[in-house]
């Protein structure tokens, strides 16, 4: 029976084992075994089953019988628990448990077992236990620790074991508490009870060890964590602990945990703030006081306490938000002045504020109402700390009579604000029905929000939220959808445009004659200017409708008194001008309106000059803020707008002369070019066509006729003007281009631009990065330690520094596999600590240089000079001779004695004083140098080895021979002769005790010389192309560039900025599952075949790292658990995936942990050598626990609690990486069900992998709902963001890396934020990025290059000169405080704020910030690397950027810049995308107005007279268009920063690479990308975030997946475009014939090209036939299926074309739909005038005629489309009318041709006019469905809407088809695609898979 048991045992536990590795892989040596691991939720939330189990599992092999007490003790819990087994899983536990236990009921002898002793075996086993584990004298010590406060030398693997050892304890310590209930009271119940006892009053270890804490063990002391030991921590302890004149706290508060009372405890009690949020707060002031101490100094360890000054720093800037506030309301602080509160009452005010933010939930993106709620309560505390006795604060009291914050203050704010987001339907209600996060922040702006009063009202406006209809308005701004806010927002550079073109038309139709009527013309620019400002202030009034119940009374006032100003002013003005014209007209002498004109226009022009300047200008700002003057202030008011955000934005005068001067180069280039190329060309023309005599037009005119050819003029005027608008950006992009190349120059990038040249400059490297990079407290002790402060010496402490710097990026690359183990050898550079006096350079550098000098010397006929002057040619040649020479004098005196160490040393004498004689070359014989080698050489190969007795006897043996040949071959002859008749040197020998025996190098530095040495004279070839991998080569020599960079001084761990790294993560890859990376596509290709192809080096170098061999496989590394394991780390670190950006980001920690381990605080020594430091800091307390008090990282898994309960793989990953990094922190959102009514509660959670390995639950606070009211992203930031630390925050988002040698930089980074970077100190520190998936394919790579250069040279100019850098989701740093008081680092607001991170920019700038970017430091980011997916990111970005020309913060930046910054902002945001849609515009204006010129005639007509198609204006606009279209200004600062960081040659080369690779087409298809989704969410909205997948992309898309993304954004665009130009070659007259005609269209036809058939240019496997030929039959199966409820439209055409239609939702969007579909009758209406058969009538009835037509030819498609679904007799009575109807209408079409005009060409026009006007019907239908459906015509349409699709798609895929016969071009697109390696293998892997896609399976 025992077997059956024991059988059954293993078979449970394996079975639950495989319960918990089922997703992870294959195991990992952290996870729990057995039942410890299967614990179910609910029972383990409550009790400690788990840790008991885990217990059992630990001391099982010891004592089973104990084992089996603790397993009985887990289910009698269990059960006591839930009785039912109700829980989930609860059950299949118990019964698991069970039969384990019962297997332990039976001894192997078969007897029972004793029950009524098992309190005593536990207790024996307790007992022995603390011996064996040296308990006692453990807690002992960590009395003495506490006591003398200083640091203990424990390594990290002490630390795990007596973890370990603690948890076992405080089992047994639970197990023998429960069961001493019925254990003898006076045997060892009462022994127990004693124990019991003395641990709970006097022993603080074994709770300490395992109660969670995040970073400070604040609840109790942790021996095992250093961090409490340092001063500044214990200071701000001591700070916030409980004093005497605090009120005193009832007797019953309970104190968590082992620690004093302090002012959070106080807090708690009063305002009934969550324990968890209290906890998670104190431990957040802990840190923040200790390191503002730290910064200031450190404090002493035996009294530490923090300075006031750091107290005073952190409750400014903590309450400066606050302050700022209070000061805008014009209310009394909570406090009177600084100096008149105590160090105390600001402690407390801080503490207020963190626990207020921290519980806030939702409302933290609410920072003033925060505000509001913290000077309520602010008042409420100073009065009851006045009290003797802690009293319960009235606002928070709650039914039961305690206390609730959560209950009483946030969620009636939050029931507000979740009320709202209902009314926005997800996202689809119009932005102005709705309050927004920013609507309600914003009523606290004004004095009305005390209305709310305090305890708040729930009936106020506020918080009452929307019944029915009726709603709350908007506070001061309404998100109304409209392209008008473009205007609004900018008028001032529309209005300065208009002039200027006003202005420049009117000299050059004045023909340059600036005489005095000249300028009475130019004044007409007055009159222009007061009415376009009337159409702004009109806006104002009309875009603020819904928000006049909510908004401040003065904000309406200003707004009407602006627009009854601008109306009558505008009135006035140009009446006078009009009356000015009059006078001019009648050449009367008295001018009085002129002068009267003149003189309005230039008092206004003063009077805004002044209030511009004082407004606007620094040294003016400071003078009118001043004022108080209300007159003043009125004017200023009137003159802009005063909200609480967007006051100051204002730069210092230097700045603004050099923006202002940038934009002055730009403006004058800009009106060069349009005035001599655009609009003074035209003016002849255009004075031509004015003249024109009345001529026949070939159609129906209506307009032009009658009004001197209007149209005419239009059509020829409208592309210039379009181009005018727009080409301001490419001027911008081509001076920003130039600037920044010459910035970056300045700044010293691409200086290091080539491996070559980290070789030729290794020897500066040291002494720049001591320079930059090491804290002074590293240099005092090096410099100390080279007293004598010489070259050599100074030389040889700066390598030392750098040493074990750079060992450890050597160390990390080779981790990362992206160098060999060779390669790390050669890179790896000595310590330069030991007593070789010159410095030691890595291998790479000297490699063969020895051999080389050998063959110098060898060859040498000169004297010794000559020789040495030949070698120090080569400086790395002249150290690898002297550090061999001094390397064979140490190694052989430690080698030998007596006689051979005289020996040796006379050798080394003589050759010496031959050295200072000149006289080297005589003394040795240098022909025998390479014997000599060769000898020497043997024997550093025995040496390299471990020591055996043959080795010694063999080592013995080659030093004699050593010795035979420099005694014999190398010296002079009279030496030889002096050394051989030396006595003890001839008796030794002759004895055979010379050389016998030798000393096995024991010395570590003698040891590492060995080696060095043995690799210095062995290894052959030359090191230049070390290493071979081009991303190491690019991260070393940006790395090494970057030394030479200007950057702050880095200060000291202790003392350097703390900061946090913030990751979202929502359900992406964490890491690739084992049958992700062998699941193959059709073509047999798997992501790890691929990766192998794409990086077969680092493929060799994985394998090498493993211990395989090359050709090892992928199945033979799945038999081992460990290989398969790192097999996975190892393709998910080449993905975008969050194991990638986790990996990165602890290189933080590891960076701070070498620097604080060889700055050597806190270890107790005095010997700061460096020698082997590198080796111990990673195992070192001390170092671990300065890294932890500086860096923080949280990754923010918004579902990750679900993911748990679902049991995804993707949790068993990320409890994988919480495994493997101990510092990183994952936040989620977890969820519980409570009541009946399916009501949730919700919690936000931290947690952190415990000693087992398992979750441990640091943090878990309640929120008052469900947190995701937004944005996603920005929800799942906010909610986490409360678990972060420090003074800065560093966004990363998931598909991100970083790199060690980066990260050592960080703390010089950091600094910036005390530099000086213009008249306010940085809020945001921009950084450089890398795009890391440039080489996986020609398109990855024009992503990357793009991404590149804006990342770089864009956001370089961007922060300075022009001062207009946002914040664009990039790893920026923040300043953390700054933001988290003033709304978080991003936007969440439902659509608006789609592209959440650029209003964190917008937000900074707003709230007086400074944004800088920096460039010696970057970090790695993925992108997007197939076509679909960039698609999909650009119309996210795009669609965002739609959503920001509505939204109030590009309003008011655009409002209260100063005019030059606006344009910089509004051409690098918003402006870049109108841009972009003005170039598409241009072309759609050119050919409709070309189309409109040979449709009416007036083409040929006008050609008589005037020679307009080769037109200098024309030219120029098209010209300027096409290379906007086709990327040429977007490749212009790429082209640059090639140039800067590659050199011209490589630069030229890229690019010419990337025009082969069709990367023209790549931008073309983007720019109509970014236009439509653009230009649709402006009009219709529907921004939304579009999931792009972040995999690999090796897979072949179908046709049908191409149709449905691109059908409407570029297909039917692409068809208008080519219809137009269709038109225009049948109906269009040019002088220059096809010639002429292909030169004005070619960018038009080039962007058709473009934009049909890259999707499928770009599609790998695009052009192979047998995917074509599935590709057709899957687009036929969608097409023709029925959709329904349920389907998706990826399945059929019908469910997706109801999908396409979505956007339409308002009725303007309809009316705006309705109008631009009206433009598709043009065709019609122009082509029945152009028939033979109508000849030259021109009658309106032909246009009628047409319609006719029309008709019947809809009704015969309708009566063939027709398939009746009733009896077999009416289908064959149908079909035999559709026969009888075809063959009439055939008939009738032959009569016609014969008998009238009709002709052939006659039929293909009216096909091409039905057409569009198909399309138009077509459209219109669609747009008013609801109409169309009532009628009964829906059907009709669909089906239309059918064939027009069916026929679109055939157009496009017959050039496919055909291409697809050629083999040669599916091989030439492999090559387009991809690189050479992943091509080749690509056509391979067809080859083996036998074409596969040809076999049936």
């Amino acid at each position: 029976m025992a077997r059956v048991y024991s059988n059954w045992d293993r078979l449970v536990r394996a079975t639950l084992r495989r319960e918990q590795l089922r997703d992870s892989g294959q195991g990992h040596e952290r996870v729990n075994s057995g039942l410890a691991g299967a614990v179910p939720p609910s029972l383990g939330r409550a009790t400690n089953i788990d840790a008991i189990l885990q217990a059992a599992d630990e001391i099982q092999a010891e004592d089973p019988n104990v084992a089996r007490i603790l397993c009985e003790q887990a289910y009698s819990m269990a059960q006591n628990l839930d009785p039912n087994s109700d829980g989930r899983g609860v059950l299949q536990f118990k019964t698991g448990l069970m039969s384990v236990i019962k297997q332990k009921l039976a001894k192997r002898d078969g007897a029972s077992i004793n029950r009524d002793r098992d309190i005593e075996r536990l207790w024996q086993f307790y007992q022995l236990y603390k011996r064996r584990h040296r308990v006692d004298d453990i807690q002992r010590e960590e009395q003495k620790w506490r006591e003398s406060g200083t640091a203990f030398s424990s390594n990290v693997g002490e630390i795990l074991k007596m973890r370990k050892v603690f948890a076992t304890l405080r089992a047994l310590v639970e197990v023998l508490e429960l069961l001493s209930r019925d254990a003898d009271p006076n045997g060892v119940g009462r022994s127990i009870r004693e124990e019991l006892g003395r641990i709970k009053k006097a022993d603080a270890t074994l709770s300490a060890e395992l109660t969670p804490y995040n970073i400070v063990p604040l609840e109790a002391q942790s021996m095992t964590n250093a961090i409490s030991v340092f001063p500044e921590v214990r200071g701000a302890i001591q700070a916030i602990r409980y004093t005497e004149h605090f009120p005193k706290l009832p007797d019953d508060y309970e104190i968590s945990g082992q620690r004093d009372a302090d002012m959070f405890d106080l807090l708690e009690y009063i305002f009934g703030f969550q324990k968890d949020n209290v906890r998670n707060q104190r431990e957040h002031l802990v840190l923040t006081l200790s390191n503002a101490q730290s910064q200031l100094g450190l404090p002493s360890p035996n009294d530490p306490k923090i300075d006031e000054k750091a107290v005073n720093e952190v409750f400014l800037k903590v309450l400066d938000n606050y302050i700022k506030w209070c000061k805008y309301l014009r209310i009394r602080l909570v406090y009177n002045k600084l100096e008149a509160i105590n160090r105390d009452r600001k402690l407390f005010l801080v503490s207020l504020y963190f626990l207020i933010w921290g519980e806030a939930a939702n409302v933290r993106f609410l920072p003033e109402c925060i505000c509001y709620i913290f000077h309520n309560m602010a008042k409420e505390l100073d009065a009851k700390l006045d009290h003797g006795e802690a009293v319960r604060a009235d606002s928070c009291l709650i039914e039961n009579g305690s206390v609730s914050f959560l209950d009483r203050v946030i969620s009636p704010i939050y029931a507000a604000m979740s009320a709202e987001t209902l009314r926005n339907n997800n996202g689809k209600a119009a932005h102005s029905e709705w309050r927004n996060y920013d609507d309600f922040n914003e009523y606290f702006w004004t004095p009305g929000c005390f209305e709310l009063s305090w305890p708040m009202k729930t009936e106020s406006k506020f918080l009452t939220g929307p019944k029915g209809r009726k709603r709350t308005g908007k506070s001061s701004f309404v998100e109304h959808r409209t392209y008008l806010h473009l205007f609004r927002s900018f008028h001032r550079l529309w209005i300065f445009m208009v002039i200027m073109f006003q202005a420049l038309a009117i000299i050059a139709f004045r023909k340059e004659h600036l005489d005095k009527d000249t300028f009475k013309i130019l004044l007409s620019a007055g009159a222009t200017y007061a009415i376009m400002n009337f159409i702004e202030s009109f806006l104002d009034v009309v875009l603020m409708y819904g928000a006049y119940s909510m908004a401040r009374g003065m904000a309406i006032s200003r707004v009407f008194i602006k627009f009854f100003w601008w109306g009558l002013g505008s009135v006035f003005v140009v009446y006078v001008y009009v009356q000015v014209l009059q006078e001019r007209n009648k050449r009367s002498s008295d001018e009085f309106f002129y002068r009267l004109y003149v003189l309005v226009l230039g008092s206004y022009a003063a009077v805004r000059l002044i209030f511009g300047l004082l407004v606007k200008l620094p040294a003016c700002h400071a003078l009118s803020e001043m004022s108080d003057q209300s007159f003043f202030q009125f004017f200023k008011w009137i003159y802009q707008e005063r909200y609480f955000v967007g006051r100051g934005l204002f730069e210092n005068m230097s700045d603004y002369c050099r923006y202002v001067a940038f934009w002055l180069i730009v403006l004058a280039s800009k009106f060069t070019f349009a005035y001599f190329l655009q609009i003074k060309p035209l003016v002849k023309p255009t004075k031509t066509i004015i003249d024109l005599p009345s001529f026949e037009y070939s159609w129906h005119d209506i307009v032009s006729k009658s009004n001197d050819h209007a149209l005419t003029i239009v059509s020829l005027w409208a592309p210039v003007v379009c181009i005018y608008l727009m080409d301001i950006h490419i001027w911008y992009t081509l001076l920003s281009a130039i600037i920044g190349g010459v910035m970056g120059a300045k700044a010293r990038l691409g200086e290091i631009r080539s491996i070559e040249m980290v070789h030729k400059r290794f020897e500066s490297f040291p002494e720049a990065f001591a320079k930059n990079l090491v804290s002074p407290v590293v240099k005092r002790v090096s410099f100390g330690q080279h007293a004598s402060q010489d070259g050599q010496d100074m030389n040889k402490a700066y390598a030392a520094m750098f040493s074990p710097f750079w060992n450890e990026i050597i160390k990390s690359l080779r981790e990362e596999d992206y160098i060999s183990n060779r390669e790390m050898d050669l890179l790896s550079i000595p310590s330069n600590t030991g007593s070789l006096g010159l410095v030691q350079w890595p291998l790479f550098l000297l490699c063969s240089k020895i051999l080389v000098a050998i063959d110098l010397a060898m060859e040498c006929t000169e004297t010794q000079g000559v020789l040495w002057r030949q070698i120090c040619d080569d400086e790395y040649m002249a150290y690898a001779v002297q550090e061999c020479y001094y390397s064979v004098q140490n190694i052989l005196n430690s080698m030998v004695d007596g006689v051979g160490r005289r020996w040796v040393e006379r050798v080394f004498m003589e050759i010496s004083n031959s050295i200072q004689e000149g006289s080297l070359a005589i003394t040795l014989n240098l022909k025998k140098l390479q014997l000599v080698v060769s000898r020497f050489t043997a024997l550093t190969g025995l040496l390299i080895r471990n020591e055996t007795p043959d080795l010694a006897k063999g080592a013995a043996k080659a030093m004699f021979d050593f010795y035979e040949v420099v005694t014999h071959d190398l010296l002079a002859e009279n030496l030889r002769d002096q050394l051989d008749t030396w006595n003890i040197l001839a008796r030794a020998r002759n004895e055979g005790s010379l050389f016998s025996t030798i000393e096995w190098p024991r010395d570590p530095e003698i040891i590492e010389q060995v080696k060095r040495l043995h690799l210095l004279l062995t290894v052959k070839d030359a090191a230049a192309n070390v290493p071979k991998n081009l991303e190491a080569r690019r991260r070393l020599e940006f790395f090494t560039n970057s030394l030479f960079m200007d950057m702050p001084q880095a200060r000291p761990v202790a003392e350097m900025v703390p900061f946090s790294v913030f990751t979202p993560y929502y359900s992406e890859t964490v890491i690739y599952s084992s049958s992700e990376l062998r699941s193959e596509n059709e073509d047999g290709i798997s992501t790890l075949f691929y990766l192998q192809k794409i990086f077969p080096d680092e493929w060799e170098n994985f394998l090498e790292r493993i211990g395989r061999s090359d050709s090892t496989g992928d199945v033979d590394l799945q038999e081992s658990a460990t290989d398969a394991l790192e097999l996975r780390f190892w393709v998910s670190f080449r993905g975008q995936t969050l194991a990638r950006t986790v990996r990165g980001m602890m290189y933080y920690r590891r960076a701070l942990m070498l620097q604080s381990f060889l700055e050597r605080r806190g270890l107790g020594v005095d010997d700061v050598s460096l020698t082997n430091m590198p080796r111990g800091f990673e195992a070192s307390p001390e170092a671990r626990a300065q890294a932890d008090l500086k860096f923080t990282y949280v990754v923010s898994c918004q579902i990750y609690g679900q993911q748990k309960q679902q049991k995804k793989p993707e949790a068993t990953d990320i409890a994988l990486l919480l495994q493997r990094f101990e510092a990183l922190r994952v936040a989620f959102i977890h969820s519980e069900d409570v009541g009946v009514e399916g009501k949730k509660e919700f919690y936000s959670k931290l947690v952190k992998a415990d000693i087992h390995g398992k979750d441990q639950e640091i943090y878990s606070i309640k929120l008052p709902g469900d947190p995701k009211l937004g944005e996603g992203k920005p929800e799942n930031q906010n909610h986490a963001i409360v678990f972060t630390r420090g003074e800065a925050i560093q966004t990363i988002d998931m598909n991100q890396d970083n790199y060690l040698e980066e990260a050592i930089k960080m703390r010089n980074l950091l600094e910036e934020f005390h530099g000086k970077h213009g008249i306010r100190r940085p809020t945001i520190l921009g950084v450089r990025e890398h795009v890391f998936t440039g080489s996986v394919s020609s398109l990855a790579w024009f992503m990357s290059n793009q991404e590149t250069s804006f990342v770089t040279l864009g956001q370089r100019v961007l922060a300075y000169p022009l001062k207009v850098r946002m914040h664009y989701g990039h790893p920026d740093v923040f300043d953390r405080v700054f933001h988290i008081t003033r709304g978080g680092i991003s936007k969440a607001s439902r659509v608006i704020n789609i592209s959440e991170d650029i209003y964190a920019g917008f937000n900074s700038t707003l709230r007086q910030g400074n944004i800088t970017h920096h460039e010696y430091i970057q970090v790695g980011k993925g992108r997007d690397v197939g076509l679909n997916q960039i698609a999909l990111f650009e119309g996210k970005v795009a669609g965002g950027n739609g959503e920001q020309v509505l939204s109030r913060d590009v309003y008011r930046i655009g409002q209260l810049f100063d005019f030059f910054r606006m344009m910089s902002f509004y051409f690098t945001t918003v402006g870049f995308y109108v841009c972009t849609m003005m170039t598409v515009l241009t072309v759609y204006v050119f050919l409709y107005g070309r189309v409109y010129l040979a449709f009416s005639g007036s083409d040929r007509a006008i050609s008589r007279v005037a020679k307009l198609s080769g037109n200098t204006a024309l030219d120029a606009a098209l010209n300027a268009q096409f290379l906007v279209q086709i990327g040429v200004f977007t490749a212009v600062p790429m082209v640059m920063g090639f140039i800067l960081e590659l050199g011209l040659l490589k630069a030229i080369f890229s690019f010419i690479t990337m025009q082969f690779q069709l990367c023209s087409v790549f931008f073309t298809f983007s720019l109509g990308t970014r236009t439509h989704y653009f230009g649709r969410t402006i009009l219709h909205g529907g921004a939304k975030y579009r999931a792009t997948g972040r995999g690999f992309v090796v897979q072949h898309i179908k046709f049908a997946d191409n149709y449905r993304l691109y059908s409407r954004s570029h297909f039917v665009k692409a068809f208008e475009v080519a219809l137009l130009l269709i038109v225009y070659i049948a109906y269009g007259y040019t002088d220059g014939g096809a010639v002429s005609f292909v030169l004005l269209t070619i960018s038009s036809w080039f962007l058709v090209i473009s934009w049909l058939f890259a999707p499928y240019i770009f599609n790998p496997s695009g052009f192979e036939w047998q995917k074509t030929v599935e590709d057709f039959d899957n687009w036929v199966s969608w097409l023709m299926y029925k959709g329904g409820v349920g389907v998706k439209g990826e399945l059929s055409w019908e469910s997706w074309w109801e999908e396409e239609q979505m956007h339409i939702q308002t009725l303007r969007g309809r009316i705006l739909e309705t109008i631009l579909s009206l433009r598709f009758f043009m065709f019609q209406y122009g082509v029945v005038y152009k028939l033979n058969l109508t000849g030259k009538d021109t009658s309106f009835a032909i246009y009628g005629y047409s319609w006719i037509v029309l008709v019947a030819v809809v009704l015969l498609f309708k009566l063939f489309w027709y398939s009746p679904r009733k009896s077999s007799n009416i289908l064959l009575a149908l079909r035999f009318l559709q026969g009888v109807v075809s063959l009439t209408f055939i008939a009738l079409i032959a009569l016609a041709i014969a008998l009238t005009d009709l002709s052939i060409p006659d039929m293909f026009a009216c096909v091409l006019g039905f057409i569009p006007t198909g399309w138009a019907i077509l459209s219109l239908a669609i747009t008013w469905k609801r109409l169309i459906k009532l009628f009964g015509l829906w059907e009709t349409v669909r089906e239309f809407g059918r064939i027009y699709d069916a026929a679109m798609g055939m157009l496009i895929f017959a050039p496919i088809a055909l291409l697809s016969w050629f083999p040669f071009i599916s091989t030439f697109q492999s090559r387009l695609l991809f690189n050479q390696a992943f091509s080749r293998g690509l056509e391979i892997s067809i080859i083996l898979a036998g074409n596969r896609a040809n076999v049936e399976t």
